[in-house]
């Protein structure tokens, strides 16, 4: 349905959102953080522009835009994830992460204004709440539109309830960091570390490796877990180990937090933010480390 100054049009919704901004504010200050914020926003700004997005309009630390595809929303929001990581760090381990969800559909534009709004829109934000730091959470309906080698890059995550949908929607995260076809999709030249990397992971006496050939690692309570807790402050799926690049990144994504000690530093504590590890130290899930070690990961990068 549409009126005199609505239109209706099918397009992708996409929502970047600044990652931890809370914190980073406590961290920082109101100014630093309100600059470093605002420098990310500049760069999902142009981001979207130069793959012929348009920003609809900034909600606080978020961006909502629109674009006329779903690959074309893939294409950006790799290049914004892979910007905004590329970016040194604010201070000393405070780096800035985004978090990003988008959706296709119809929708309605107030010719205007610009702005959009409508069921699809719902379900655009409704990914973005559902994405952690560093992801790029979407739809089923987008990745059905996508080409099959974008399509191969994305995993089917669970099927949830939306508010006002009568049935579950099967949500999908598209995997930029670990895709060379992506990559090749999105035009970027992938550039290999100078030397191979891994990180050794060593949880009561059993030794896993993240490296080239295997770049992730989930950890939790839930049997689906690479490395299983079973201490009951931890969450079923608490956090995962990404490696990016020549980087190995601890992304939180528990109720309860995780405690990070790096070998003669002090234990610092992360919850639903991300921390790049580096040197040995030890990993302790809801709870700091003193507090129970018997299930503690010791980590060892390389």
């Amino acid at each position: 349905m549409t009126t005199s100054s609505n239109i209706e049009r099918e397009m992708a919704v996409l929502f970047a959102d600044v990652s931890g901004s809370t914190r980073l504010y406590e961290l920082l200050g109101d100014t630093r953080a309100f600059a470093a914020v605002n420098d990310s926003l500049n760069l999902l700004r142009r981001v979207t522009a130069a793959h012929g997005g348009r920003v609809v309009k900034t909600i606080g630390d978020e961006i909502m835009a629109v674009f006329p595809n779903a690959a074309v929303a893939v294409q950006a929001a790799c290049e914004m994830q892979d910007e905004v990581t590329a970016q040194p760090a604010v201070e000393k381990n405070i780096r800035i992460a985004i978090r990003i969800g988008f959706h296709c559909g119809s929708v309605l534009e107030n010719q205007k204004d610009g702005d959009v709004f409508g069921d699809n829109v719902n379900i655009a934000a409704r990914m973005t709440e559902i994405a952690q730091s560093g992801q790029i959470i979407t739809s089923e309906a987008a990745v059905s539109k996508l080409h099959p080698v974008m399509r191969a890059s994305t995993r089917l995550l669970d099927a949830l309830t939306v508010k006002g949908k009568t049935e579950d929607i099967r949500v999908f995260e598209v995997v930029w960091q670990e895709s060379e076809e992506m990559t090749m999709m999105v035009g970027r030249t992938h550039v290999p570390p100078q030397q191979e990397t891994a990180v050794r992971l060593v949880h009561q006496g059993r030794e896993f490796m993240i490296n080239a050939e295997r770049p992730s690692a989930v950890i939790g309570r839930g049997e689906q877990a690479d490395i299983v807790i079973q201490d009951r402050l931890a969450s079923r799926i608490h956090a995962r180990i990404e490696r990016r690049r020549d980087k190995f990144v601890f992304v939180d994504q528990s109720s309860n937090g995780s405690y990070i000690t790096i070998k003669g530093e002090t234990e610092i504590q992360l919850r639903r933010e991300e921390f790049a590890l580096h040197g040995s130290g030890s990993i302790s899930l809801g709870h700091p480390y003193a507090k129970d070690p018997s299930e503690v990961i010791e980590f060892f990068c390389m």
